[in-house]
């Protein structure tokens, strides 16, 4: 197996690549988030791209051909704007009152950068969405879910893991996807990939 490095800061990727029996080393990505794309797929890919392509650059000379690069981008889209990590307080109290009592849609995409057997690198990227419908909330519980602090750094302002659980009301799709991997499909990519 190559020595996998997520290329992400995020607590919850790192603890569903260890979920999975993943041995991994953390080398997060300076890239500043700033999408040409529109489209919440097209969004996720190019910036899960640029990150891997960012991390892959900083291993160069080290990289002896053993080493995967993993990286992933989350965003939310409901009723066509997309929702990434709140600005403030009151943007997240704005971005809850949207998904209170609809569904949404998670996209994360995720890009794998690697050296094969004959010494040429690769790159693959792949897209999962999934939806969520969430109970109504009232004002008062989204005041109180945001004072919390939970929401500030989360894509769409809330954790599916978190708090935020008491107002989920279904799911379509891969759970850990709204975590912020898609651990089911990225096993199964590495798997065709040979690199699991």
């Amino acid at each position: 197996m190559k020595k996998i490095i997520l290329a992400s800061a995020s607590p919850r990727r790192s603890e569903l690549l260890a979920q999975i029996s993943l041995e991994f080393t953390v080398m997060p990505s300076d890239v500043e988030e700033n999408p040409k794309s529109t489209l919440p797929q097209d969004i996720v890919i190019e910036l899960s791209k640029e990150k891997a392509r960012d991390v892959w650059g900083k291993i160069g000379q080290n990289n002896t051909g053993d080493s995967l690069v993993i990286s992933a981008d989350t965003v939310v889209s409901i009723e066509g704007e997309i929702l990434g990590k709140p600005r403030d307080e009151e943007d997240a109290v704005r971005m809850l009152g949207l998904l209170s009592g609809k569904e949404h849609q998670v996209y994360t995409g995720v890009t794998l950068i690697w050296i094969d057997g004959e010494g040429k690198q690769e790159e693959y990227s792949f897209y999962v969405c999934t939806g969520v419908l969430m109970y109504r909330m009232s004002r008062a519980e989204i005041l109180e879910y945001v004072l919390s602090g939970e929401p500030m750094d989360k894509a769409g302002a809330y954790a599916v893991q978190g708090k935020a659980a008491a107002f989920i009301k279904s799911i379509r799709g891969e759970y850990s996807n709204v975590v912020g991997l898609p651990t089911g499909r990225l096993y199964q990519e590495m798997k065709a990939w040979d690199l699991a």
